[in-house]
């Protein structure tokens, strides 16, 4: 089977792609036939030896995925050969074939593209798990999201609404916020054109925000900081504008706010009960027409640069899909 894979750590051109044995499944491991691998932000960070998991050399990127079911290990029990799903994988999507353990597993409804469903599990993951067990966000409670028009972004607007909050939507350009406008956002802020701090405190009449997702981080983290309410949750999801920001602990004594850490992936793994009721529930907002995958762009599977340089490049409005079914 051919398989991308990361000899060596470096930027995504350093990747080749080769030949490697197929995977063999085994105890409560679902060997599946990858047709779809949905790229997210910690997959350009791994390759560069920047992420928090570091795999062996030498390894596949891509932690989600979809496809088809055609080998299970003797302790699988949820699913069989020719079930259609979509998986957490970590790290190993890039790949005709992978080996995904049965929990990390989600079968798809009739009428869910391959591509969809790639796009599905991690973003959406994440951002209702932010809200629900780490915000406790309430109906009626204001809610800031950072890069609105990303991949996590986006999937935070659209569960933001449909947890009742009032969404205020902050992006870089006009364009992406057009993408947050469309997926539901109350009010819109380009934080290259308007003090972020300011603009929040206008839109709150002066009241401050609720909860902060962020998954920019930088100089915009101690902005919008600044801008919480009282009793304010500040969900720190990632740093896609590169700087890991150091927050002056006095504002959280003046603002009797929290700074909440969301670490899904360890969620998924510590809690798994908790981690499968929250994906019923979004399955079941997916079906309600509640939530909507929106795809950027797919690549072809020898285009795996250009992905990644989509995501690298900040030029994503959604989430980035990669064929990789041949």
């Amino acid at each position: 089977m051919k398989a991308i894979l990361c000899k060596e750590y470096g930027p995504a051109d350093t990747l080749v792609i080769e030949d490697v044995p197929s995977p063999v499944a085994k105890g409560r491991g679902v060997k599946v036939r990858v047709k779809a691998a949905g790229l997210n932000f910690p997959d350009t960070l791994i390759i560069e030896g920047k992420y928090q998991l570091k795999p062996t050399l030498p390894f596949s990127p891509g932690g989600e995925m979809s496809g088809e079911v055609i080998a299970v290990g003797e302790k699988v029990t949820r699913f069989k050969v020719g079930d259609r799903v979509a998986g957490l994988t970590g790290y190993g999507a890039f790949a005709e074939e992978v080996i995904v353990p049965e929990h990390n597993l989600l079968l798809l409804p009739d009428g869910m593209s391959d591509e969809k469903a790639a796009a599905f599990m991690m973003v959406y993951g994440t951002s209702y798990y932010a809200l629900k067990q780490r915000a406790n966000i309430q109906a009626g409670e204001s809610l800031l999201v950072l890069g609105a028009s990303g991949g996590v972004g986006r999937a935070t607007v659209e569960l933001g609404k449909a947890m009742g909050a009032r969404v205020i939507a902050a992006a870089s350009s006009a364009q992406k916020l057009a993408v947050a406008e469309a997926a539901g956002a109350d009010e819109l802020i380009n934080y290259t054109e308007e003090p972020l701090k300011d603009t929040i405190k206008r839109l709150t009449n002066r009241k401050g925000v609720d909860v902060i997702y962020d998954p920019v981080g930088g100089d915009y983290t101690e902005q919008a900081l600044r801008a919480m309410a009282w009793n304010g949750r500040h969900l720190i999801i990632g740093f896609a504008a590169g700087d890991i920001p150091k927050i002056p602990a006095n504002l959280t004594l003046l603002k009797g706010c929290s700074v909440v850490g969301v670490f899904w992936g360890s969620f998924t793994q510590r809690e798994p009960e908790a981690s499968a009721q929250n994906m019923m529930e979004l399955m079941k907002l997916y079906a309600e027409g509640k939530i909507d995958p929106k795809i950027s762009e797919v690549f072809e599977f020898e285009d795996y640069a250009k992905a990644l340089g989509a995501l690298t490049e900040r030029r994503a409005t959604g989430k980035v899909v990669l064929k990789v079914g041949f």
